[in-house]
């Protein structure tokens, strides 16, 4: 498509049926780490909705942007315009709502500006840092801990910085920067501040908290004054996040193209429906999310719970089933007949009875609903985008419903299924020089298909026997790995889809 002269921006006028900016904030109040397109279309569209519905508008976002420096420039040119395409199914027919969000005020990438970034951080009118970092973005070894070899520069630049350096080098990773900023903000005026996670881990306020601890740990005796402030000044509240977001491509820019009559470089879509749950446990002041369909819970862990193990979970094992039978969305796979048996079996009988459920939640409507959502094929969501990173989220989908599973004595099918698909996606990538999509797994999942090349079996067995791959051992159960390998099995005779 031949791209019209004109962009979006400020004064780009809208045409009928656009839902324009409500509001425009006034200045920074949230830097968010990680700013790409789910961050687009959730938490920066909620902001967006709470400030027109509170009338406090000082909670413009100014971005961290991790993996896409191109988005820069493209957002800049926009006056930090861009636009959510929600696409849905009523009735069968495609249903289309294009919004235009301007509570990004701008944003940076940390190669090229980390100082802007550590400096917005520390400024007293900052009240949150946010976070959509993806798990590999919290800088963990298979076993859960900080990563040194990655974080090293940042923590030398940490303690440089504490020490009154006066030179602020690039930070190498999300960690680094989060924590350099935080540094700055305890070297300036020191007021309290929020850091709210809101990537798709269990207790993920928790899990942040702990790899910044082990972070300063390292920096040693210099981090002490910063570690008491920490402690005093700071909360680390967990949050559950949902939309269907599907990654970017050239056809969703045309289309929004198309309804705007003028180019949005930096347009997302995502499905209608959305869900924030969030601990309420702020040291500072806040949005008032909650006027526009935010939940705010003393305890988030229920929904995380029923967020990742049933819609995660079962994301997961269509997502790598639907490549070994050649499906290239997940709405195509997930009502396969060579799949949908199995997503059904580990939804309903993995899963939900694994979960404890949220107070007012019906779980098994709610997964109906689920596996609805899966099979819009307006979204475009691809079983490549989320068959990514295997052994940072297999943990956290499949590992605490595959305890429960066990121990309750029962082999759960549709869990070892999903192993199964997961276990044959590898080897075939390996096999065939496709990219595993897994940066922090790579090299050891190579080491074992290398070390068994094309015996289905072996590979399924060493795969499962990877550290940190499955909890408490589980990936050395019999029954287990016997259902496991008789599913990769049948999953070798049967499909033949190209990766």
């Amino acid at each position: 498509m031949t791209t019209t002269s004109l962009r979006l921006g400020a004064g780009t006028p809208l045409p009928d049926g656009v839902l324009a900016p409500p509001v425009v904030p006034t200045g920074v109040g949230i830097v968010h780490l990680g700013w790409g397109a789910f961050h687009r279309a959730h938490q920066a569209l909620y902001t967006q909705e709470a400030m027109a519905a509170s009338g406090d508008l000082s909670w413009g976002i100014l971005g961290d942007v991790e993996r896409t420096p191109q988005l820069v420039p493209a957002l800049r040119e926009q006056d930090g315009r861009y636009t959510v395409l929600s696409v849905g199914l009523e009735g069968g027919e495609l249903v289309e709502q294009a919004t235009v969000v301007a509570s990004v005020l701008d944003v940076a990438y940390p190669g090229d500006e980390t100082p802007r970034l550590l400096a917005a951080m520390a400024a007293p009118t900052t009240h949150l840092i946010t976070l959509t970092v993806t798990e590999k973005g919290y800088c963990r070894t298979g076993d859960g801990h900080l990563d040194l070899g990655q974080a090293q520069p940042d923590v030398d630049a940490f303690v440089a910085e504490l020490g009154g350096a006066g030179e602020q080098v690039p930070a190498a990773t999300a960690m680094g920067l989060l924590v350099r900023g935080l540094a700055a903000r305890f070297l300036g005026e020191g007021t309290p501040v929020t850091v709210l996670s809101c990537d798709n881990m269990a207790h993920n306020g928790k899990v942040l908290k702990r790899i910044v601890d082990e972070f300063i740990a390292a920096a040693g005796p210099a981090a002490d004054a910063f570690s008491a402030w920490l402690a005093a000044s700071t909360t680390w509240p967990s949050s559950m996040v949902d939309r269907i977001t599907p990654a970017v491509t050239p056809a969703t820019l045309d289309r929004v193209e198309e309804i705007l009559g003028a180019r949005d470089e930096a347009a997302i879509s995502g499905e209608p429906f959305r869900q924030w749950v969030i601990e309420d446990s702020f040291a500072a002041p806040r949005p008032q999310w909650e006027l526009v369909g935010a939940d705010l819970t003393d305890d988030v862990a229920p929904w995380e719970e029923a967020k990742l193990r049933m819609l995660n979970g079962t994301h997961s094992l269509i997502a790598y089933s639907g490549r070994l039978f050649g499906y290239a969305t997940m709405a195509e796979a997930v009502v396969a007949p060579e799949i949908a048996d199995h997503a059904r079996a580990y939804m309903f009988e993995d899963a939900l009875p694994s979960v404890t459920p949220p107070a007012g939640a019906d779980l098994p409507a709610y997964g109906e609903g689920l596996l609805e959502r899966f099979a819009n094929p307006a979204t475009g969501h691809s079983t490549r985008q989320v068959s990514t990173d295997g052994t940072q989220k297999i943990p956290f989908r499949w590992g605490g419903a595959l305890q429960f599973a066990l121990s309750n004595g029962r082999v759960p099918q549709g869990i070892a299924f999903g192993l199964a698909a997961w276990s044959e996606f590898v080897r075939r990538a390996v096999r065939d020089g496709v990219d595993l999509g897994d940066p922090a797994g790579t090299e050891a999942l190579t080491a074992v298909v290398t070390e068994h090349g094309n015996d289905v079996e072996g590979v399924a067995r060493g795969l499962l026997a990877l550290p940190g791959v499955l909890p408490g051992g589980a990936g050395n159960h019999p029954e287990l790995a016997d259902a496991v390998v008789a599913h990769a099995q049948a999953l070798a005779a049967a499909s033949s889809g190209l990766l």
